[in-house]
C-alpha cells in the first residue's frame, strides 16, 4: 500500500495591490509607491462630506520611509516627499491575481486560490517531473516572475505552514523539512496568523506572542475558553490544515485592462496603450504554453459608453506584434465614436499541440509573416473578401463561400512515386480556373464546338450538362466541354444555356 505524503507550496506576492500597479508600470518597482483610494468622511454636525485620499497599499521602497496602509496622502507625503502615487484599480488587481493563479497552474494541476496575492499548490508527485522541493520552488519563482510579479515561496507539509514560511522565510524559496513544522514555526510572531480580533486580544492578554507559545497551550483549555476559533488558532500554530483543498478552475477567457489618466483621440497613441496591454496578456499565455484564437477589444469612452470589437486571429498565437497589427487595422476600419479613457482586451485561450509538417509539402511560412500578409491584404481588399474558400452543397461547379482563413491540413493529398515507379505514374492534371470566366466566341456544328476564337478544335469531350436553382431568380444552366486546340492548349469552355453565351472557364496544367 502506497501512502500519499502531502506537500504544499504557498506562492505569496507581498503588498499585492502595489505589485499589481508595478506589473503594469515596471519602472515603479524601485521607487516609493503608494496606492490610493478615496475615503468619504461624513461629519456629525451636518457639514458637507469630504473625500480624503488614503493609502491602500505601499510597496517595499515606500515602507522603508514609514509609509503604511491607512495613512492619508498628506501624511504619507510628509514621511516620503519623493513618494509616487497611483489610484487603486480593481481590474489591475484582478488581472494580476488571475495571472498568479495561471502561473501556478503551469507547475501543478492542483491550485487553490488563497486570496489576493496568494496561491496554494499541491506539489505531491511533482518530484518525478521537476525534481526535489528546491527545484519546484525555483520553477514557481520562474513562472511567477515571467508574468511580472515577484514572489516568495514556502514549501511544507500543510498550506498553513507553507504560508507562514513564505511570509517569514529569509529568501525567495524557503523549505520546511518533513516533521519539522512545529519546531520551525515556534519563533514566528502570532501576528502572522489571520485571527479574529477578539481572539487576538485574548491571546495578547495571556502573554502569547509566538506560535510556539500558542502551540504549547492545552487544547482542552483553548476549546473551553475560545471555542472553535481557539482550536483553529491552535491548529495553525501546529502547522495543521483542517479545511479541504479547493482546486481553482481558470475562467474561459483571460482579460487585461488599462485605465488612462487622460483622454485619447489618436489611433497612434491608442496603439501604444494596446501594445502595453497585449504584452501583459501574451506573457500570461506564454507562461502556461497557451495561445489565443480570438480577441475582444473593449474601449471605454469619454462619453460614458463603450466601443467593442471582436478581432479574429488568422491563426492561434501568443505574439504581440501580429495581434497589435490586426487590432489596429480593425480600429482603423471601425474607429471609436469618442475619445478613449479605458482599454480592456480579452483573449480566449486554447492549447496547441506541436507536430511535424508534411514531408511532401512545402515549408509553411513563419506565423508572424503569415499574419502580417493577411493583415495587409485585409486592409487592401477588405476583411470580407479575404479568407479560405469552402465548397457549398450545390451542383454549380464554381459555387463556394468564404470563411476565416485557416492553413491547409497535413492530410491534403500529395504527389509522390509509389513502389519505385517514376514520377509520371502519379501525374495528375489540374484545372486552373479563370475568375471571372472570360467570354469567348465559339463556332459549333450542332452542339459540338469546332473553333474557339478562330483556333481549331482538334479534340473535344462533352457536354457535361448541369443546372440548378430553377425555382429561384438565381436559376442557372450550363454545358461544359473539354477541348484540345490546334496550338496544344487543353482548356475547358462552358455555354450558358439561358443566355446563350460561351465562356472560357480555365486551362489544364
Amino acid at each position: 500500500m502506497v501512502v500519499r505524503v502531502s506537500r504544499f507550496a504557498c506562492v505569496l506576492v507581498e503588498h499585492f495591490d502595489a505589485a499589481a500597479i508595478e506589473r503594469c508600470e515596471p519602472a515603479l518597482r524601485e521607487r516609493p509607491l503608494a496606492v490610493l483610494n478615496p475615503r468619504v468622511d461624513r461629519p456629525h454636525d451636518g457639514a458637507s462630506t469630504a473625500r480624503i485620499m488614503t493609502t491602500v497599499e505601499a510597496n517595499a521602497a515606500a515602507r522603508e520611509h514609514g509609509v503604511r496602509p491607512g495613512m492619508t496622502e498628506t501624511e504619507a507625503r510628509a514621511r516620503c516627499p519623493m513618494l509616487l502615487t497611483r489610484p487603486w484599480v480593481e481590474e489591475y488587481v484582478a488581472s494580476a491575481h488571475h495571472a498568479l493563479l495561471e502561473a501556478a497552474l503551469a507547475v501543478s494541476p492542483r491550485v487553490e486560490d488563497g486570496g489576493a496575492g496568494t496561491a496554494y499548490i499541491d506539489t505531491a508527485g511533482l518530484e518525478r517531473l521537476i525534481g526535489d522541493a528546491a527545484a519546484i520552488g525555483r520553477r514557481l519563482v520562474h513562472q511567477v516572475r515571467a508574468i511580472g510579479l515577484i514572489p516568495r515561496i514556502g514549501l511544507a507539509a500543510s498550506r498553513a505552514a507553507a504560508r507562514m514560511t513564505a511570509v517569514n522565510g529569509p529568501g525567495a524559496v524557503t523549505i520546511i523539512p518533513p516533521g519539522r513544522e512545529r519546531a520551525t514555526l515556534a519563533k514566528v510572531a502570532i501576528t502572522t496568523l489571520d485571527l479574529a480580533p477578539d481572539v487576538a486580544v485574548t491571546l495578547g492578554r495571556w502573554g502569547v506572542r509566538t506560535l510556539g507559545e500558542l502551540a504549547a497551550l492545552p487544547r482542552e483549555g483553548l476549546a473551553a475558553r475560545l471555542g472553535p476559533a481557539g482550536l483553529r488558532a491552535h491548529d495553525l500554530a501546529l502547522g495543521l490544515d483542517r479545511d479541504p483543498f479547493r482546486p481553482w478552475t481558470p475562467p474561459p477567457f483571460w482579460e487585461e485592462a488599462q485605465g488612462l489618466e487622460w483622454e485619447i483621440d489618436s489611433l497612434g497613441v491608442l496603439a501604444g496603450v494596446l501594445e502595453t496591454v497585449l504584452e501583459r496578456l501574451c506573457r500570461r499565455l506564454t507562461a502556461v504554453s497557451l495561445v489565443a484564437d480570438s480577441l475582444e477589444v473593449r474601449l471605454g469612452l469619454a462619453s460614458g459608453g463603450h466601443h467593442a470589437r471582436d478581432v479574429a486571429l488568422a491563426y492561434p498565437m501568443s505574439e504581440v506584434k501580429p495581434m497589435l497589427t490586426l487590432a489596429v487595422l480593425d480600429l482603423e476600419a471601425h474607429p471609436p465614436p469618442a475619445a478613449v479613457t479605458r482599454v480592456t482586451i480579452s483573449a480566449h485561450p486554447i492549447r496547441t499541440l506541436a507536430g511535424q509538417g508534411g514531408l511532401w509539402q512545402p515549408p509553411a511560412p513563419a506565423l508572424r509573416d503569415l499574419v502580417t500578409v493577411l493583415a495587409r491584404l485585409a486592409a487592401l481588399v477588405g476583411a470580407g473578401k479575404l479568407g479560405s474558400p469552402v465548397l457549398v452543397d450545390s451542383h454549380r461547379s464554381d459555387a463556394f463561400t468564404m470563411f476565416a482563413f485557416s492553413p491547409p491540413s497535413d492530410s491534403a493529398a500529395s504527389i509522390e512515386p509509389r513502389n519505385g515507379a517514376g514520377a509520371s505514374a502519379g501525374l495528375r492534371l489540374a484545372l486552373r480556373r479563370i475568375r471571372p470566366a472570360r467570354r469567348v466566341e465559339v463556332e459549333t456544328i450542332g452542339e459540338r464546338p469546332v473553333r474557339v476564337e478562330a483556333r481549331l478544335v482538334v479534340a473535344s469531350a462533352g457536354p457535361w450538362r448541369a443546372s440548378g436553382e430553377w425555382w429561384d431568380v438565381q436559376a442557372w444552366a450550363r454545358d461544359e466541354w473539354d477541348v484540345v486546340l490546334g496550338d496544344g492548349a487543353l482548356c475547358r469552355i462552358a455555354r450558358d444555356r439561358l443566355a446563350g453565351h460561351w465562356y472560357l472557364d480555365g486551362f489544364y496544367d
